[in-house]
């Protein structure tokens, strides 16, 4: 069958032959474990830096490969995709989190934390996200009170991915109350500062092997060195950064969509009903070749919004556009894709119901599909 014009070259081929036979020796075998443990280990963030899988985008000089091409980034996700991994919470890292350090930071910043961050011995989080304050960012009301020579910061934050294991925590607060949306500052949490404490591991639908925690700041003092780019313009750092996070999702939506349409084929070609493969009845055809059409569009799609974000143009309506139609197709396809395996779907040993339960929370985090059809509704004037 056709497939679409692929935009990578050979080098990128050979990445991903090698993030693949990653995940097949150092992932696949472990990950059952990893969904009872709640987390998956720190051994396998150490590897998958020592295998130049984590933040490649990074300069040489803080131990990055300075390869600044989100096509490598997409193949990690994909790659993570594709063998139901959901645990591992890299392209967070490399993609999301990371970013705002390497384009905010000082350079004394830069030294302390990006090493680490590279090697996988440092393990990233951002906290955005309050138990009032979802997707809209300016019901935010973590505070930071400045004291001089360092801040006070008091609140709580939820939903936060990494956030058990996170070394580095970067914080939205408001540090000036009375300045609207210029009143947010990024602040940088790590572990062990007095006065932060993690809650429970959040008992969630799927991802079970992702560790997604509630923190929790009581007058932790934060110094001003930790003070991520310009005092009061956190918020438009946040939207600054929110295009590429959002694109990054997209990549791990087209890749389940594309995983699920795998299982889904192999399955209707073995399974049998009245004699034959289910895969002969017109209706299973059908719906295969509509999940087949949707796929083939969406990876055309999602292709064309990583060339123009290596390419910087990628704006925040093409952002959301990406992320609110590929993760709403993600959420339909694996839902026929349960259908196709009727029972057996339903049972958490095969693939497809993990991949079902993985795959509700993708229109939620990052920016509600809502939200995503809010802005594009703006930027169309209306």
């Amino acid at each position: 069958m056709a497939q679409p014009t692929s935009i990578y070259t050979e080098e990128h081929e050979d990445f991903r032959a090698m993030a693949r036979a990653f995940m097949e020796k150092e992932v696949v075998p472990h990950h059952d474990q990893w969904e009872k443990d709640g987390q998956v280990s720190r051994e396998v963030w150490r590897k998958a830096g020592e295998a130049g899988l984590l933040c490649f985008d990074v300069d040489e000089q803080y131990g990055g490969m300075g390869v600044r091409d989100f096509r490598f980034n997409a193949i990690v996700a994909e790659e993570i995709s594709k063998v139901g991994a959901s645990g591992l919470g890299f392209p967070v890292h490399t993609d999301i989190i990371v970013p705002y350090i390497s384009s905010l930071g000082t350079e004394e910043q830069k030294q302390r934390w990006l090493p680490g961050l590279v090697s996988g011995e440092l393990i990233s989080a951002i906290a955005m996200t309050e138990p009032g304050a979802g997707s809209d960012l300016q019901g935010i009301r973590t505070s930071a009170v400045d004291k001089g020579d360092h801040w006070v910061l008091n609140g709580s934050k939820t939903f936060i991915s990494n956030g058990i294991m996170s070394d580095v925590v970067i914080v939205v607060a408001r540090t000036d109350p009375d300045a609207g949306h210029m009143g947010f500052s990024l602040l940088v949490v790590e572990a062990g500062m007095a006065g932060f404490e993690r809650g429970r591991n959040l008992d969630k639908m799927g991802l079970k092997a992702q560790d997604t925690a509630e923190l929790f700041f009581d007058n932790v003092e934060v110094p001003k060195d930790n003070l991520l780019g310009t005092e009061g313009h956190g918020f438009i750092h946040l939207m600054e950064n929110l295009p590429q996070e959002r694109v990054s999702i997209a990549c791990i939506a087209l890749a389940a969509c594309e995983h699920v349409l795998d299982l889904s084929l192999a399955y209707v070609k073995e399974r049998e009903a009245f004699g034959k493969p289910i895969g002969k009845f017109q209706n299973t055809r059908f719906t295969l070749a509509e999940m087949a059409t949707e796929v083939y569009i969406a990876r055309t799609f999602v292709n064309d919004c990583v060339t123009k974000l290596n390419a910087g143009e990628v704006d925040a309506s093409l952002a959301s556009m990406a992320k609110w139609w590929t993760t709403e197709l993600q959420k339909k396809l694996v839902d026929q894709g349960v259908q196709l395996h009727g029972g057996y779907g339903y049972m958490m040993e095969y693939p497809i119901a993990k991949a079902y339960v993985d795959s509700r929370i993708q229109t939620i985090y990052g920016g509600t599909t809502e939200i995503q059809k809010e802005i594009i509704g703006r930027a169309l004037g209306i």
